[in-house]
């Protein structure tokens, strides 16, 4: 079968498939799993590579990790260090301790079964950040407990996969050898190496392709910085998830995360997907039903020893009962790693091949009951703890670059002397603009600004849209200011939007779309002319005049709105303007007049 069509079969299983769960309520992840099960070698047997699927769509974790780490600044990172390497550490020990006895008994060996043990303790980083991240609880108590817990147990896979060896009989030489010592020196130099290019290199090499106004070049770009990177450390032994993890850290503070995090984002979603489909189609039917009664003892010893241990982890880390469930409910499967490790621990000769196949399906199976874990605690088990009691604060991440209350597209003239006054005040907001060299010129001021074409719905998604509460639009280009105008409303309608006009045509434009408030550029310059200009002619009542004259000005606006296509219908407006001008001047100009002859 050729790759295209391979790949149409994958666009319809997922098209089919995906829409189905998430009208059942089971969610997009339950939903690619199923695709994969259809399409697999054990119902359709339409695909049967399915390990080369799998290695490919490994790439989707790879950019999860990397638009997470795009998310957390060091500053972030150092307030999470107690869930990462306190609860992370504690999880993984408490469960291994727990699994040790039955896998060492299990495999009939205690050396291997502590390897098993070790393994089987590690999370689905893909799983279980994907459904927290699409049911919105990242954020919450447990979403943060569980997302220190699966970046500590990322790091543990480097010590894991050097330390494997040494579980094979005779393999002691290998320690005393120093390769361990010297894997540890070439990992810590590839990350010095890769912070030291992060800070001099990636900033000058993005504003430079930036520069070329060519978006296909940028998105080239962002990709060969995620898998550039995720490369390089893998050949130092690493893990390519935690160097793309690295890599997101390192521009987090970037003035081009938005615009990098909209290039990744689509690219993400498809292999994410793709990986949940492999997954489904990895699972060995075959093999479960030839000893059916050894597997789902795997399953349910694995997640009933995890539940245990996350529970007691979420108790140390004072979590409330409501919260400790959802851990406990969404971590308690085995994790992608363990295909990788188990792999490596058969080469190396610790493992029988026929012992791993038994645990690659238990440790596929587990996966694919993370949504159904997700369900049952959702519709089951938190109703039941619902309690008016409040949970405890989970500690607090610094909100280095704000929440978005404000969103600022174009940083101009107009755009700065905006964001000057709401610094001021203290009020958060996100500048984009798609001028790289006047990003990095208004940077150097102190301004918060992101490189990012606000016409991009990714690049509005990133920077936060669906979160703020006032977007505020002073991009000078009537074309693109309209353009960014419809995309807000359409897709953000609860957004309040204040625009820039550049002039009355313009205007009429914006306001048609249902913009909240809209400034013409020199409106406002212009009455403050006026105003001096009649006060400077003896003119006593010069504000009541112009304020009388904008009100009608205002009114006959939005009139001409209403019938911006009529041509004709808009020159009976004019006129008509006009005319009440004539008349509601009129006997103030009689009066005017008096009042010279007077003098």
């Amino acid at each position: 079968m050729s790759m295209l069509s391979e790949i149409v079969i994958f666009l319809a299983a997922a098209v089919i498939m995906v829409p189905l769960a998430r009208w059942a309520g089971l969610g997009a992840v339950l939903g690619f799993l199923s695709a994969g099960v259809l399409i697999g070698p054990w119902v359709l047997g339409l695909i049967d590579d399915v390990d080369t699927i799998l290695h490919l769509s490994e790439l989707g974790v790879v950019l999860l990790l990397f638009l997470i780490g795009l998310e957390l600044k060091p500053s972030r990172l150092w307030v999470l260090r107690r869930p990462i390497f306190l609860v992370g550490s504690v999880q993984m020990l408490i469960t291994t301790l727990l699994l040790w006895p039955l896998a060492g008994w299990w495999s009939g060996s205690w050396g291997v079964g502590l390897l098993i043990s070790v393994v089987l303790s590690l999370s689905s980083t893909a799983m279980g950040l994907q459904i927290l991240a699409e049911k919105r609880q990242l954020a919450t108590a447990h979403g943060r407990q569980a997302f220190g817990i699966l970046l500590l147990q990322d790091i543990a896979v480097i010590p894991l996969l050097a330390i494997i060896p040494l579980f094979a009989v005779g393999s002691l030489e290998a320690e005393a050898d120093g390769s361990i010592l010297i894997g540890l020196l070439e990992a810590t130099a590839v990350i010095a190496g890769l912070i030291l290019a992060g800070r001099f290199l990636l900033r000058p090499m993005l504003r430079a392709v930036a520069a070329t106004n060519v978006p296909e070049v940028f998105v080239a770009m962002a990709l060969l910085v995620v898998l550039g990177t995720a490369v390089l450390v893998e050949h130092a032994g690493l893990s390519m998830a935690l160097g793309a993890f690295l890599a997101g850290v390192l521009l987090a503070d970037s003035e081009y995360r938005h615009e990098i995090e909209a290039a990744i984002d689509p690219f993400k979603g498809l292999l994410l997907g793709l990986f949940f489909i492999a997954v489904g189609m990895s699972i060995d039917f075959g093999r479960v039903m030839s000893a059916p009664e050894t597997i789902f003892a795997l399953v349910g010893a694995l997640v009933g020893v995890k539940i245990i241990a996350l529970l007691i982890v979420g108790s140390l880390a004072n979590l409330g009962r409501a919260s400790k469930i959802s851990l406990a409910m969404a971590l308690p499967q085995a994790g992608e790693f363990a295909f990788i490790l188990f792999s490596v621990a058969v080469s190396e000769g610790v493992m029988a091949s026929e012992l791993v196949d038994q645990l690659i399906v238990a440790v596929t199976i587990s996966m694919a009951l993370t949504p159904l874990f997700f369900l049952i605690n959702e519709k089951l088990l938190q109703p039941m703890v619902a309690s008016s009691e409040p949970e405890p604060e989970p500690d607090r991440i610094p909100d280095d670059h704000g929440e978005p209350r404000v969103i600022i597209a174009g940083f101009g003239r107009v755009g700065q002397i905006v964001g000057r006054n709401l610094s001021m005040l203290g009020i958060h907001f996100t500048a984009l603009d798609n001028n790289p060299e006047h990003v990095e010129f208004v940077r150097k001021f102190g301004h918060k600004i992101f490189y990012g074409d606000a016409n991009r719905l990714e690049v509005l998604r990133s920077a936060g849209a669906g979160k703020a509460s006032l977007f505020v639009l002073t991009i000078s280009d009537p074309d693109r200011s309209i353009q960014t105008a419809e995309m807000v409303r359409r897709h953000f309608p609860e957004v309040k939007i204040v625009a820039r006009a550049r002039n009355r045509d313009h205007a009429m434009e914006l306001i048609a779309l249902g913009v909240d408030e809209v400034i013409r550029e020199t409106w406002l310059s212009s009455l403050a002319m006026a105003r001096d200009t009649l006060r400077a002619m003896g003119v006593r009542k010069a504000d009541r005049y112009v304020d009388r004259f904008a009100e009608h000005d205002e009114a006959t606006l939005r009139e001409q709105v209403a019938h911006r296509g009529d041509h004709e219908r808009l020159a009976r407006i004019e006129r008509k303007s006009r005319e009440q001008l004539e008349e509601l001047f009129s006997e103030d100009r009689r009066l005017l007049e008096e009042d010279k002859a007077g003098d």
